[in-house]
């Protein structure tokens, strides 16, 4: 429905024939293209881990962002319990995509990464969608507190992950079907989001 297109347009991969796309009123073929993606940081589906330590695939071998600044945001990510569970905490050796670890597990790497850049742009995509219900909980209070002070674009089908969005679009086929708030869209009952709320708790109770 167009999502991979929007991520591709806001970081500048490719330009824009028609229209304009503006932040804090500027159109971004205004802003230098180092600048715009400095501030903006993407959270995949399909988490990029190399071989390495944690730590080096967290601060992607920069040796200005030092250990402690990792730790700290580990610990309010909600990642520093399991990281330091593993064999070595964060100096374990991650195998080449992160075969070694759990989805979960790897998603909570890319969230500390994210916060470590500190961006004022963050765009989440599908980055729950393959993760177990376990796990869930624990990636939520991570998002939760990654999504604290910035802009946060997230793209999700798990509309448990979108529930507390200030503003939701609901695209098909390129188009905005609706948009509003959780309460607004809910409240439609012949919504298109009413109905896809509905079918994902009813198949959550089964």
């Amino acid at each position: 429905s167009g999502k991979t297109t929007i991520i591709n347009i806001l970081n500048r991969f490719y330009e824009i024939q028609e229209g304009r796309i503006l932040v804090d009123g500027i159109d971004i073929k205004k802003y230098k293209l180092e600048s715009l993606r400095s501030r903006v940081a993407i959270v995949l589906q399909d988490v990029f881990l190399f071989n390495g330590t944690v730590l080096d695939n967290i601060r992607l071998r920069d040796k200005s962002i030092s250990r402690e600044r990792i730790l700290e945001a580990s610990k309010k990510i909600g990642a520093h319990e399991f990281i330091e569970k593993l064999p070595d905490s964060y100096d374990f050796m991650i195998t080449e995509r992160g075969s070694n670890l759990s989805m979960g597990q790897r998603q909570l790497i890319s969230f500390v990464r994210a916060l470590i850049m500190d961006p004022d742009i963050l765009i989440l995509d599908e980055a729950t969608s393959s993760i177990d219900t376990e796990t869930e909980a624990t990636i939520q209070f991570a998002i939760e507190r990654l999504i604290e002070r910035r802009s946060s674009i997230i793209i999700a089908h798990r509309l448990s992950t979108i529930k507390h969005a200030d503003k939701i679009l609901v695209l098909d086929k390129g188009r905005i079907m609706e948009e509003g708030s959780h309460e607004t869209l809910i409240a439609n009952p012949d919504g298109y989001y009413r109905q896809l709320y509905e079918k994902q708790f009813e198949q959550s109770m089964i």
